[in-house]
């Protein structure tokens, strides 16, 4: 494998929330980067600061369709990640995690890449165990409005595994929970930048049943840190790998805290529970700490304030509804 210095990687999704800092991070070690994405959800505008890098490098593509260059790793991003986007084309969404993760393995077992899987929380479902382990199968309704894209990770993770054992791919797979922080999309429909956009605007916040289901949510910069450790990891290191932050929070507490570090008059309004939403969330992330020794850092009124100022200087107060 090339040095860190002269590392070839590819990022999917690499114009997304997530992606995008991955790139950043990618660079900053020393990597030459090539970003791809097909814009569904992601933005020219979170790597626009990156172009005049000489190591950086973006091409327009749907990982639904091969994909043919020469790199040393692959981190696999590309998929819609909140209710409103991957719900919004679902058959695509399911296509996006199957098909993309079958061109995406198949490009590793070509060039011989290093390949990580962006997994997710969602493979647990609507958890009967909690805290969720890396050994729990999960609760997961495969006919439900949300199963495009919980039930397309979970047999992304089944082809990983099964280039893993069949073909000896070097595969990392992190099941990654609620991510949070600057370049989250304000309209992805996910809880915090929800809350933040609805506070800044002085509208009511939009609590989807009463308020008692938890959340955990880990600031990108965190998670991004663990997913570039993960992939540093001996080849028999494989995952999958749960990545969030183990700290449980009420969705109301939430809410709350946001209207408090906003200045926002916003008033709480309780609405019907969604299908199939789970009421706990918290990650077991014992395997993490022992093999990467890694675990979040930043604390959730630290990484809102970042967030909150992000959205702020979007002046999305400014804005009609």
């Amino acid at each position: 494998m090339a040095d860190s210095i002269n590392k070839r990687v590819l990022v999917t999704g690499g114009a997304g929330f997530l992606g995008s800092h991955l790139c950043e991070r990618l660079l900053k070690d020393g990597c030459e980067v090539l970003c791809v994405d097909n814009y569904f959800t992601g933005s020219k505008n979170n790597i626009l600061h990156l172009l005049s890098n000489p190591h950086f490098e973006v091409l327009r593509h749907d990982v639904t369709f091969p994909l043919y260059v020469e790199v040393d790793e692959i981190y696999n991003l590309a998929c819609p990640a909140s209710p409103v986007h991957y719900q919004a084309d679902p058959v695509q969404t399911t296509k996006t995690s199957v098909h993309g993760a079958i061109n995406m393995l198949g490009l590793a077992k070509r060039v011989k890449a290093r390949i990580f899987q962006a997994s997710t929380s969602e493979v647990y479902g609507d958890p009967q165990v909690h805290p969720q382990c890396e050994d729990y199968w999960g609760h997961v309704n495969p006919i439900g409005l949300r199963s495009c894209y919980d039930e397309g990770k979970r047999c992304a993770e089944t082809l990983f595994f099964d280039y893993y054992r069949q073909h000896k791919l070097r595969i990392k797979v992190a099941r990654i929970f609620n991510t949070y922080g600057p370049r989250m999309h304000p309209n992805d429909g996910r809880v915090v930048s929800n809350f933040i956009v609805q506070a800044l605007r002085g509208l009511p916040i939009s609590i989807y049943g009463d308020g008692t289901q938890t959340r955990s949510f880990c600031y990108m910069d965190d998670l991004i840190d663990g997913i570039v450790r993960l992939m540093a990891t001996p080849d028999d290191v494989t995952g999958p790998m749960n990545m969030g932050n183990p700290v449980e929070f009420t969705i109301r507490a939430l809410a709350e805290q946001i209207i408090e570090l906003t200045g926002s008059r916003s008033e709480l309004v309780f609405l019907p529970l969604p299908a199939d939403d789970p009421r706990q969330r918290k990650p077991d992330i014992t395997l993490a700490r022992s093999v990467l020794g890694w675990e979040p850092k930043t604390q959730l009124i630290d990484g809102l304030k970042a967030t909150i100022a992000y959205f702020d200087a979007l002046h999305l107060a400014d804005r009609t509804k």
